[in-house]
């Protein structure tokens, strides 16, 4: 799942609401519930669809504009300057909070473009008309994903005021950052990130950071960690460059690039493992774990193939949903995947509409040949659609280089320390998995995996 500007993906997206978060539903763990790969492999079944979209996350493109040109971005208007009226936001959150689509709270993520380049004002407004239509019991949550470039104390203010997650877009350490994270001038962005950076720590505004791991950086393990480590950054996701859209992938046609990855989660996790206190989240690890030693009646749920679980909304009030890059793209099957405009259409009528049917046909064909086929279904639910289609022409397909990477490669590392621990995996079952992933409770086996 991609982030705007960085042509690779954040996934799952509720790390933006709250890294660290699952989705699976279930308790803390009591026993390994659900493993993957040649070793004990448990294939959960999907949960049953429900009669009713059930809303979780909404994006909102504030703007197309991005201050910044990255070399991976996939989305073609970043020069479109056009900015979300407030009459369009309007219309959005008042069909979300009347839909009976809400479960428990939402989160807004502001995000397909770069949404600081809008003044705070903006924010504000917006802020208060969605607070003004929010039913009293839904807990609301904002979040942003930035390249940090306009970070200042201003907006540090209005963060801490507005409770806002704030998630930063950095590749590592400027020789690394600076090979893709362009300015529309051609130079790098480095300094001017890390310095939107060092405000957010320096004002106490809590972040995290997503990197995306290119060949260059899965070589290089320990300078990342390093890097991280020296400039405060303990809340770490990790985005392999994906091919998605127009742009097509550098790094997944290196050969070995999978056993490089696993190699650079293998290291990272070991040097973190060795610095009790450096890091709180590192959420490729941590997802994986929780994943890996869930109960067994907890069923995962993978927002990215349940129809309005994630809605997203352009600019001009377009409606896509399933996984956020497919709004901006274009197939010969599905058209550009837009549901109606909530402008002029109900959220009721796109859910019944031709389109999502289309899509939510094919969609579940895919996931169905996920799990019949697939050892890892469990950790994952059945992929990520816009993946699936860029990669392999189609929904109705299984496994992509963005799956083996992201999930499996993980996953494999989490089974294989578990595998050495042997009969201290009780102990990890009986832990708080709150506390496992990155912390130090491994540190005597995590360098013991071997290197792929």
């Amino acid at each position: 799942m991609a982030e705007a500007g960085a042509g690779a993906g954040l996934g799952p997206i509720s790390t933006l609401a709250s890294p660290g978060t699952t989705g699976t539903t279930g308790g803390t763990a009591g026993t390994i519930g659900a493993t993957a790969g040649a070793t004990g492999k448990r294939v959960s079944p999907r949960p049953p669809q429900t009669p009713m979209p059930h809303i979780q996350l909404v994006v909102v493109q504030p703007t197309p504009f991005c201050n910044i040109n990255c070399r991976y971005c996939y989305l073609p208007d970043r020069s479109n300057n056009a900015v979300l009226a407030d009459e369009t936001i309007a219309n959005l959150f008042s069909q979300v909070f009347a839909s009976g689509w809400l479960q428990h709270g939402l989160t807004v993520v502001w995000h397909a473009g770069e949404p600081m380049v809008l003044p705070i004002d903006f924010y504000r407004r917006a802020f208060r008309l969605i607070d003004s239509l929010k039913p009293a019991e839904t807990e609301l949550t904002h979040a942003f994903q930035t390249n940090g470039t306009l970070i200042d104390d201003a907006w540090c203010a209005f963060f801490t005021e507005a409770d806002v997650n704030v998630g930063v877009s950095i590749d590592g350490p400027k020789r690394l950052h600076d090979i893709n994270r362009r300015s529309r001038s051609g130079h790098g962005t480095f300094d001017k990130t890390i310095a939107g950076i060092r405000r957010l720590r320096e004002r106490g505004v809590p972040f995290h950071v997503i990197s995306v791991l290119s060949a260059e950086s899965l070589a290089v393990p320990r300078e990342m960690f390093d890097f991280y480590v020296s400039e405060g950054i303990d809340r770490v996701c990790f985005n392999v460059e994906e091919s998605e859209g127009g742009h097509v992938s550098r790094s997944f046609g290196e050969t070995g690039i999978e056993d490089s990855y696993y190699n650079f989660l293998r290291e990272f996790w070991r040097l973190a493992a060795a610095a009790p206190g450096k890091f709180g989240f590192i959420r490729e690890i941590d997802d994986a774990t929780r994943l890996v030693l869930r109960p067994k009646e907890a069923v995962f749920f993978n927002q990215l193939v349940e129809p309005f679980a994630i809605t997203s909304m352009d600019w001009a009030g377009n409606i896509a949903t399933f996984s956020p890059e497919l709004l901006g793209l274009k197939s010969a099957e599905y058209g550009d995947f837009i549901l109606g405009n909530i402008n002029r259409d109900k959220l009721t009528d796109m859910a019944a509409g031709a389109v999502l049917q289309r899509m939510r046909r094919d969609i579940d064909a895919g996931v169905e040949l996920c799990r019949e086929r697939c050892d890892y279904f469990s950790i994952c639910g059945g992929g990520e659609p816009v993946n699936k289609l860029s990669e392999n022409g189609s929904f109705v397909s299984t496994e992509t280089t963005y799956c083996r990477m992201s999930k499996m490669r993980a996953t494999d590392l989490v089974l294989d320390l578990i595998e050495l621990m042997g009969n201290r995996v009780g102990e990890l079952a009986d832990t708080d998995i709150r506390n496992l992933g990155a912390a130090p409770l491994a540190t005597d086996v995590v360098a013991a995996v071997p290197v792929n």
